[in-house]
């Protein structure tokens, strides 16, 4: 069993308290480890060490930041498979995945902020013949950034690169369910010898460290992905201190899959959206909804393939889906397919727990799941899952398949299929979502905002929206002597 430490003032560190609570491994139900039951007084602790090392980072080069970066990713690189295990054990995710996709991103995410600070510039309006306005883009100070469990180092990179690449210092939180990924981040920048308190990480639950975290005065800003009802209350003590927020919260993701597609194409497409990490990404597609002329056909193809995918031990390569994270998500997951049941869906597929062997014969393991037949505004066609399961919708047009992909109270992101080029940039312009994939899904150029409309979130994240969220303008005006 692991003991797990907190990473303060560039020192590995228990609980203050010395509380510790225990982490389990999706695929086995396994113990993992004991990770530090932080509290308020490691935060204030992680908070004052960020707040000493700032004046120090800020006064660095963005050449000389771009430098320390560079190190972080090295390191992931130099030890990316243990890395890659550490993720696919804490989340019960595939071992190939983690190892293509989570892990690679994690260092691309360091490298695309490293040299992305170094190119970051500024406005100027000249007011001619009489002065010339400039804006100062400053680092806010002591940032905090709290990560999610599905994507656990990939979500957390993605929030500490640019915060350190414009001069900020950190305190992050990475979700109690997955510290060790960024268990070995701490360990890899203590190695490093990255100066003292630049990044802060305080394990621990959300009701006690993160509450504290978000709550501190001396915190600038937040920038927190996960679920909606959270998001909503870090808004409101947030808003108590003005301070400033992002929030990538849930989604209920329409595919639109229209006659004219590519057909296999378009299959491919939606079982990838709906399944991939099983079902365990905010941006998954977890509503299909399919043109009327081609539903019978298009159903059944989705059921074939879905069907093909392999459940089973994470670290089989031949093993499509791994683990659900949790026994409580378990749970959940499960609730959902019997409300489905209940309201008379029919399930097309999968609808129930898998019994893995061998090492895993206690793990928490769930078939993926396709449900037709429920009305479109029910719970289940409603409300995020965060599983694989994925729900098959009917629709007679363009207006209807609308209709139904902005019905939710959730706009993180949609995708749709379709030859007609017209049709695809007219949709795309009416869909409530902050991102829009056309033929395509989870194409990601790390320049692009990314973000959530309604009750999926605010503000964005990625390229120069990362760079500006964590830094002040000040607009400077000179008038001619």
């Amino acid at each position: 069993m692991q003991q797990l430490q907190n990473y303060i003032g560039g020192r590995l560190l228990p609980a203050a308290s010395g509380r510790t609570f225990e982490v389990f491994e999706p695929a086995t139900g396994g113990l993992l480890g004991a990770v530090p039951d932080s509290d308020a007084a490691d935060v204030a602790a992680a908070v004052t060490a960020g707040a000493a090392a700032w004046p120090a980072w800020r006064g660095l080069t963005a050449e000389e930041r771009r430098q320390w970066l560079n190190r972080i990713a090295d390191g992931i690189e130099q030890r990316a498979a243990a890395f890659a295990r550490a993720e696919s054990d804490d989340t019960g995710k595939p071992l190939k995945l983690a190892a293509s996709l989570d892990i690679p991103r994690a260092v691309a995410n360091f490298r695309f902020f490293a040299d992305a600070a170094t190119q970051f510039a500024t406005e100027a309006h000249a007011m001619p013949g009489t002065a010339i306005n400039y804006t100062l883009r400053q680092p806010l100070g002591v940032v905090a950034c709290i990560s999610p469990w599905n994507l656990p180092l990939y979500l957390l990179s993605w929030k500490v690169a640019p915060a350190l690449a414009t001069g900020n210092t950190v305190v992050a939180k990475p979700s109690e369910f997955t510290p060790l990924t960024a268990h070995l981040l701490a360990q890899l920048c203590a190695e490093i010898a990255l100066p003292a308190g630049v990044l802060n990480i305080v394990q621990g639950l959300g009701a006690r460290a993160g509450q504290a975290l978000i709550e501190h005065p001396a915190v600038r800003a937040i920038s927190f992905t996960g679920g909606t009802t959270t998001g909503r209350a870090i808004a409101a003590a947030a808003a108590q201190d003005f301070k400033r927020v992002t929030l990538e919260l849930g989604g209920k993701n329409a595919t639109l899959v229209f006659a004219d597609c590519d057909f296999d194409a378009a299959v491919a497409g939606c079982v990838r959206a709906a399944f991939t990490n099983q079902g365990e990404i905010c941006l998954c597609g977890s509503r299909i909804l399919i043109e009327a002329s081609i539903y019978e056909r298009f159903r059944d193809a989705l059921v074939a393939k879905v069907r093909a995918l392999k459940v089973g031990d994470p670290l089989d390569a031949a093993s499509d889906q791994g683990a659900i994270v949790s026994q409580p998500h378990l749970q959940k997951v499960l609730g959902a397919i019997e409300e489905a049941r209940r309201l008379k869906g029919r399930i097309l597929c999968g609808g129930e727990r898998v019994q893995a062997s061998g090492r895993c014969a206690n793990g928490w393991f769930v078939a993926p799941t396709l449900v037709d037949g429920l009305p479109a505004d029910c719970a289940v066609n409603q409300e995020e899952i965060f599983g694989p399961v994925a729900t098959l919708v009917p629709f007679a047009g363009e207006a209807e398949a609308l209709q139904l992909a902005n019905s939710t109270r959730f706009g993180l992101a949609a995708s749709l299929w379709s030859r007609d080029v017209a049709r695809c940039h007219r949709v795309a312009e009416e869909l409530q979502a902050g991102v829009v994939w056309i033929n395509t899904w989870l194409m990601r150029d790390l320049r692009t905002p990314i973000g959530g409309v309604k009750h999926s979130g605010l503000g964005r994240e990625g390229g120069l929206e990362a760079l500006r969220f964590f830094t002040e303008p000040k607009n400077v005006c000179v008038k001619y002597a």
